[in-house]
């Protein structure tokens, strides 16, 4: 445990000595900043004889959009951030520095797992944290189940991070960004067909949805957290924004398998990888 804590704590803090992280941080300080501003200006422009439910209304759709964002930082974070720790260090030659102390692989692996979970969901938590309380602060604003759609958004960047560590230990860096770039896009086109075939009522096009979703299921669990923070009437309009066509709660413990097993898999294969 004390090799794994090690690493983990080297991990974390190296990943935030980078340029690219404080980038990353500096950006999505930027980020909810202008959706502070954005949010004011707009929400203070309301025609005063809307109703609650059409503020209401107003106020979920701005807000899925700015967790839509903050979900789509926190993947560019999880992909770009961790792409070269195990490939970059077996090209540059040193994970042998680290491998040739009395350190087990499988020990190496876990260790920068956790390290790059913990900087991620830190991440994670302060954009979406600043999103919700901005809301809430200038009109009295929470939607429903935030805890639990936050949650989902930190286990979709734990599915990107496995991934990430897993193909890292069989392919370069360049391959590993364009693998994980090709299956997100996958995801995301998969992820509108399912909603537009759900309202269409056309079954083939729901199942090319859910199969892309079995492959990456990192979009699936962004359309469970929308589904969970937002009003019906607001599900019910297909966008990025929405959570139409929701996935069910067996989809999320799919994710969570699917993390396990491809972090199982990192450590296997890293474990027989001849340095």
């Amino acid at each position: 445990m004390k090799n794994i804590a090690t690493i983990t704590w080297l991990t974390f803090h190296e990943a935030w000595r980078r340029r690219m992280v404080l980038l990353a941080l500096v950006l999505g300080v930027l980020f909810v900043l202008v959706f502070s501003i954005g949010f004011w200006l707009i929400t203070s422009n309301l025609n005063p004889r809307e109703s609650e439910i059409q503020r209401r209304f107003t106020y979920s759709l701005l807000l899925s959009a700015g967790l839509y964002v903050t979900h789509f930082l926190t993947v560019m974070l999880a992909i770009f951030a961790s792409v070269d720790t195990i490939s970059g260090e077996i090209a540059s030659h040193t994970i042998q520095a680290i491998v040739t102390k009395p350190v087990r692989r499988w020990q190496v692996v876990l260790g920068k797992w956790l390290g790059y979970a913990a900087m991620i969901s830190l991440y994670l938590g302060l954009l979406a944290g600043g999103i919700l309380a901005i809301v809430y602060l200038l009109v009295g604003y929470r939607p429903p189940n935030a805890l639990a759609g936050v949650g989902l958004l930190v286990l979709e960047a734990l599915v990107l991070l496995s991934l990430s560590l897993l193909a890292g230990t069989r392919l370069s860096t360049l391959t590993t960004g364009v693998l994980l770039f090709m299956l997100y896009g996958l995801a995301f086109i998969g992820s509108w067909v399912e909603q537009i075939g759900a309202l269409l009522d056309s079954r083939a096009a729901v199942n090319i949805g859910i199969i892309t979703s079995l492959a990456m299921p990192v979009e699936a669990l962004w359309r469970r957290a929308a589904y969970l923070m937002q009003p019906p009437v607001l599900s019910a309009i297909p966008s990025p924004f929405s959570g139409t066509s929701p996935p069910s709660a067996a989809m999320v413990v799919y994710a969570a398998l699917y993390a396990a097993l491809a972090l199982g898999l990192a450590m296997r294969s890293f474990r027989r990888r001849d340095l």
